[in-house]
């Protein structure tokens, strides 16, 4: 057996089977590249579902980490520490909010969004207790804990794990009067996707989430926005939303922030909405740790600075000029994303999603199926035009197999 063979028998034969991998076992990264055990280097096309948007072993992000391990990883917050104020601040003011409430996981961020719009509607907009809903978008992901799979209509997901969570209602993405329609006087909050990542890289038509801002602002209901995928860069803006000129009550934050380093994450809100917890009410023992904050107020630098921001819309502009090319050729059926974030519905007969990502990967380019026939592309921002197009050059190689 190859050593590639080994490591993969090896955690075949002592993990829980919740992932279905392409056959790569990774040793080493820098940038956008990655090497295996077998010594193969593989452009990587995926970036950690934008948690890598600065690529692997950003330096700025490694300094940073190594010079707060030298000092204090974890506290708890039973204690303060000296990073926490100035993480909560500066992510504040990237979000033009008030207050942070930090998490680690994308999904614990969910979570505690879900929490803190029950408690708004409860005790802010006098929701009778227990009446709460919230509405939610067919076709979303927003990761897997037992109350997310509740609203959830992957059937991956969400079969088997019952009973389910109750106090949501679940909508059509993209449909306004449908929104409109399911929001009652007990909707606390209406949770999106800007962009819907697990999907396929969904946008929604002109005009939604301005028409979705419109009505929760008039109807009293939280606006709030999932932007663990799609923020921070990875759409050519900090926010997705703000291609849309929409500002949430909520941000949801994940992935990226954590720079690919330590996972982090973060609900952002104004003192209106997060000031309805009092202390015991909700907490993390590592949500905000120092070794979090280090990492993550670097992140924040970097993307104040727009570099990062104006590199994914200049590349995915380039990146989806290309890849609309392919569109209509009898090997691709769609296209669609923003930034450097696209989703490519590839022809049946040209073969599945996995498929054609095992042909990539045989090419040296990695990316991720989703959804049966679709191939997500989501290089980290800080890829070259020369590797990205190589990329490209690697999946149209594919297509014309």
């Amino acid at each position: 057996m190859s050593k590639t063979q080994d490591e993969i028998a090896a955690a075949d034969a002592h993990s829980a089977h919740n992932y279905h991998p392409l056959p790569v076992v990774v040793a080493s990264a820098e940038g956008a590249w990655m090497t295996d055990v077998e010594g193969r280097r593989f452009l990587d096309m995926l970036a950690g579902y934008s948690a890598l948007n600065f690529g692997h072993g950003n330096p700025r992000l490694l300094d940073a980490a190594r010079a707060q391990l030298d000092r204090v990883t974890l506290t708890s917050r039973a204690f303060h520490h000296d990073r926490f104020g100035d993480f909560c601040t500066q992510l504040a003011e990237l979000c033009g909010k008030d207050a942070v409430l930090p998490m680690n996981t994308g999904a614990e961020a969910v979570e505690t969004a879900v929490k803190t719009a029950r408690k708004w509607g409860y005790e802010v907009k006098g929701v009778p207790d227990g009446h709460a809903k919230i509405v939610v978008a067919g076709n979303n992901f927003h990761g897997r804990t037992t109350t997310i799979v509740s609203f959830s209509t992957d059937h991956d997901a969400r079969d088997h794990f019952g009973p389910y969570t109750p106090g949501f209602e679940i909508v059509p993405y993209g449909d306004l009067t449908a929104l409109e329609a399911a929001v009652t006087e007990n909707t606390v909050a209406v949770l999106l996707e800007p962009i819907q990542g697990e999907a396929g890289v969904l946008v929604p038509p002109a005009g939604y989430l301005p028409g979705v801002r419109e009505l929760t602002a008039r109807r009293n209901v939280l606006l709030m926005a999932d932007e663990i995928q799609s923020g921070l860069g990875r759409t050519g803006r900090t926010f997705a939303c703000e291609h849309e000129g929409v500002v949430p009550d909520v941000y949801i934050l994940g992935k990226a922030l954590g720079g690919g380093v330590v996972p982090v994450s973060a609900v952002v809100a104004d003192r209106e909405v997060l000031g309805v917890f009092r202390p015991g009410e909700h907490g993390s023992t590592f949500g905000g740790n120092p070794l979090a904050c280090a990492v993550a107020l670097e992140v924040i630098a970097m993307l104040r600075t727009g570099e990062y921001q104006a590199r994914a819309a200049e590349l995915g502009e380039h990146l989806h000029a290309e890849l609309g090319l392919l569109v209509g050729g009898g090997a691709v059926d769609a296209v669609r994303g923003r930034g450097l974030w696209a989703g490519v519905d590839i022809t049946p007969t040209k073969g599945t999603g996995r498929e054609i990502s095992e042909k990539l990967m045989a090419r040296g380019v990695l990316v991720k199926d989703t959804h049966g026939s679709t191939i997500r592309i989501a290089p980290p921002l800080v890829i070259s035009k020369e590797d990205l197009d190589w990329g490209l050059e690697q999946l149209r190689g594919v297509l014309a197999e």
